[in-house]
């Protein structure tokens, strides 16, 4: 860490546990408590069933993230872009966390969008999250858009603007991440199982262009084999230990 000057810092869920937001393949993961929650998460069964959207909308309704602060693993990050070593975040988390530790915009790419927005599935108009959710909590169970398109109104479905399996990564992000991987000196790893693609694939990227990697995680990842140090332990804890900060 004291010898790179070119960090790539690739997040997952495990950074967010702390802040109360809980993981999704984790031992008690969202997921792993409620397989059946996994369906809110694609964009095929989303767009089918009236019932999985409802569902989606009372989930995040209900959700911490709204409240959720910060925590000593965000902040720790946000050290590394103070001391000019940070080249680019990427991070799997729709949380926004990272913003609102006090990252750069420019230094976060959040490759799996983000549930601090609304989008519209059919014309892509994009609406503070809120806005919505206060529809919702009126009754709205299921919105729909209601921009102005061809003497009416859209109508199209609306869901968090998050990249749902099924949906495609943005290129330009994805892009920009394989970029800075093929680019760092470091690639540092934080509570990511590093089971998802394509992002986990930014890992074996960097080493293949000569970078260490370290892996920051509270259990074993499908990649701890690459990596030239793990770090295995409550995250918040250790990560301001491995920044130095």
């Amino acid at each position: 860490m004291a010898k790179a000057s070119a960090i790539l810092v690739l997040t997952g869920a495990g950074i967010s546990t702390d802040s109360g937001i809980p993981d999704f393949r984790g031992p008690h993961g969202v997921w792993t408590r409620d397989p059946e929650a996994e369906k809110l998460s694609s964009i095929e069964h989303f767009v089918s069933d009236p019932a999985v959207r409802r569902r989606a909308w009372q989930t995040r309704l209900a959700s911490p993230v709204d409240t959720a602060m910060p925590n000593a693993g965000h902040l720790a990050l946000v050290e590394l872009e103070r001391r000019g070593t940070l080249d680019l975040l990427v991070t799997q988390n729709t949380d926004g966390l990272h913003l609102l530790a006090g990252h750069t915009p420019a230094r976060v790419v959040e490759i799996h969008g983000t549930t601090r927005t609304a989008a519209c599935l059919r014309c892509g108009a994009r609406w503070p999250m809120e806005e919505v959710l206060a529809r919702v909590r009126a009754g709205d169970t299921d919105p729909r858009c209601t921009e102005p398109a061809d003497g009416g109104t859209c109508g199209g479905l609306v869901k968090s603007a998050t990249i749902s399996f099924g949906q495609p990564l943005v290129a330009e992000d994805l892009q920009r991440a394989e970029r800075a991987a093929g680019r760092c000196d470091l690639l540092l790893a934080v509570g990511s199982t590093l089971s998802v693609y394509p992002a986990a694939a930014l890992v074996p990227l960097a080493k293949r262009a000569g970078a260490a990697v370290v892996i920051v995680n509270g259990g074993p990842t499908d990649m701890d084999d690459l990596a030239d140090e793990v770090v295995r332990g409550p995250i918040s804890d250790l990560l301001p230990e491995v920044v130095g900060a």
